[in-house]
């Protein structure tokens, strides 16, 4: 029986997807984490790491809720685009987006804090400020461990499989991602393609997990 590759070009589409947006919320979330001190860090800290420690299962179920028909959010992206969120592929990237982002934004702190802080003063020094020290100085001496996590999130996205499952479903040809994919294909006892399935998502993973040392052990010299 020959091997259904949509699963493949979806996951990649997801996980591209939903590592620009992890990109994004981390480098934001990341900042905020790295500054000194300030009334409601260890909030913001506890949120970003929520879905880290929450069960797939809970995720999922507060994803349909907020994300639903009868939700403001889901009316308003149907207002948008014509066609409500849940179980379309965007669904898909919405879960991925959740269990990658708070990789990219506790790298993007540990990174900062990391970080030689004359740089940044001397650059305020010349007039300087906020977003334009961190574009420019701070941003250009992190990106090693930045891209590190962005390879990460990225792997991450591949293989996240729980709340992909209850928010976008398994639609073949539609929203069925590879974790999915692994999955039928073990549960209709297709053994040849759950292995072949398996063996693409660990390479990938492999590849992703060496490229990501690469460049960790490129900053640490």
């Amino acid at each position: 029986m020959a091997t259904d590759w949509f699963p493949l070009w979806l996951s990649l589409r997801v996980a591209a997807v939903a590592t620009l947006l992890s990109l994004a919320a981390g480098l934001w979330a990341g900042w905020w984490l790295a500054k000194p001190p300030f009334r409601g860090r260890t909030l913001l800290h506890s949120a970003v790491n929520l879905p880290l420690v929450l069960p797939p299962t809970v995720l999922g179920y507060y994803l349909l809720v907020l994300l639903g028909q009868n939700s403001p959010i889901g009316r308003f992206y149907e207002w948008i685009f014509g066609a409500p969120l849940l179980f379309t592929w965007q669904a898909a990237v919405v879960a991925a987006f959740l269990y990658s982002a708070p990789l990219v934004a506790q790298s993007v702190r540990l990174a900062l804090e990391s970080l030689d802080p004359h740089w940044e003063r001397a650059a305020q020094s010349l007039g300087a400020t906020g977003w334009s020290v961190f574009a420019h100085i701070t941003l250009p001496l992190t990106w090693r461990p930045v891209l590190a996590a962005a390879v990460l999130a990225f792997a991450r996205s591949l293989g996240e499989f729980g709340v992909t499952l209850m928010i976008a479903g398994n639609l073949p040809g539609r929203t069925q991602t590879l974790a999915v994919a692994v999955y039928d294909a073990t549960e209709r006892g297709q053994g040849a393609a759950a292995r072949m399935l398996v063996l693409v998502i660990s390479a990938a993973a492999l590849a992703a997990l060496w490229a990501a040392g690469r460049l960790s052990a490129r900053q640490a010299v």
